[in-house]
């Protein structure tokens, strides 16, 4: 049996995203060693706050600070933190309700073990040595004995509020192709470019799926397509991406292999980015010791006829 393929993959993207009068409140406030909370008009104080209540979706803006310590309502054990979690060593998932507060906030608790931990336990909020006006400024909740904490009675007024935040998205998994991807990347190593046809319909897919899309019946028959191909659409890019080594503007397009139904995206070289143009034909480039083409450039024929081309826009 052959080896099965696998890869690591990763899907990675930094939110940018503006703060509202309320969560800009309560992260500066983190970072100021105070957690607020939002009071509704029938006295329920949530925390972390919101600004539309969630029971008469009324905007509510009435901030107060609620105590670092609170009251484990409910857990469940890390043993195995991943990267980016709030501890490197085996915690526990908390939902603590703080003393002033009527609902609970999501963190981790640093405790020896499972044994440790328990519904209705106190713990107390250990605050990160370096705060910034982010959810981390709460390092984590610690086991705590003493008496309740009392709030200070700030109301949400901070000098320089934090005003902004970036939340990093980021999806770590291994990627197994299957069988009909694994052929098409078998024949990409070759320099060649192996779809399927769908024994119903006769389309053939590029890439193939190992079904046809439309049908949904399973293909087996690979067809070589290509190399040549047809612009279809476009987009010129204008923003350099973290990690790859383009200079802007380039262009990424859509591009209809000869003798393929179904149009795979590639990069266009070779040609000034303000050419090119639906209907170009274009040829693959590769470089030496890649398993995929590195671009498509103009090979010289006149452009294709649109009707050509349409069905695959």
């Amino acid at each position: 049996m052959p080896d099965v393929l696998k890869a690591p993959l990763v899907v990675e993207f930094p939110f940018t995203r503006s703060l509202g009068p309320v969560q800009s409140a309560f992260l500066t406030g983190l970072r100021e060693r105070v957690v607020l909370g939002v009071r509704t008009t029938d006295g329920r104080t949530l925390v972390p706050p919101v600004e539309y209540d969630p029971v008469t979706a009324e905007e509510i803006r009435d901030l107060v600070e609620v105590a670092p310590t609170g009251t484990v309502t409910t857990w469940a054990w890390n043993h195995a933190p991943r990267r980016g979690q709030p501890l490197d060593t085996p915690f526990a998932w908390v939902l603590v309700r703080l003393d002033g507060a009527d609902t609970a906030l999501l963190h981790a608790l640093d405790a020896p073990g499972p044994d440790a931990v328990r519904t209705g336990m106190r713990v107390r909020v250990r605050w990160a040595a370096e705060r910034s006006g982010a959810i981390t400024d709460i390092a984590c909740f610690e086991p705590y004995d003493g008496e309740p904490a009392q709030p200070g009675g700030y109301r949400g007024d901070f000098a320089d509020p934090v005003t902004g935040i970036v939340a990093p998205a980021r999806l770590d998994y291994t990627y197994t192709p299957g069988r009909a991807q694994t052929a098409h990347l078998d024949a990409l190593a070759e320099r060649r470019i192996v779809g399927e046809r769908c024994p119903s319909c006769r389309k053939v897919y590029v890439p193939p799926r190992g079904a046809c899309p439309t049908c949904g019946v399973a293909t087996s028959e690979r067809v070589e397509v290509g190399p040549r191909g047809t612009v279809t659409t476009f987009c010129i890019v204008n923003i350099k991406a973290r990690g790859l080594d383009i200079e802007v503007p380039y262009v990424y397009a859509h591009i209809a292999l000869d003798g393929a139904d179904l149009a795979l995206h590639g990069r266009i070289g070779g040609i000034p980015y303000d050419r090119v143009r639906m209907g170009l034909r274009v040829e693959p480039v590769w470089t030496e010791g890649a398993r995929h083409p590195d671009h498509y450039r103009p090979t010289g024929e006149p452009d294709a006829d649109y009707d050509t081309y349409r069905e695959l826009l």
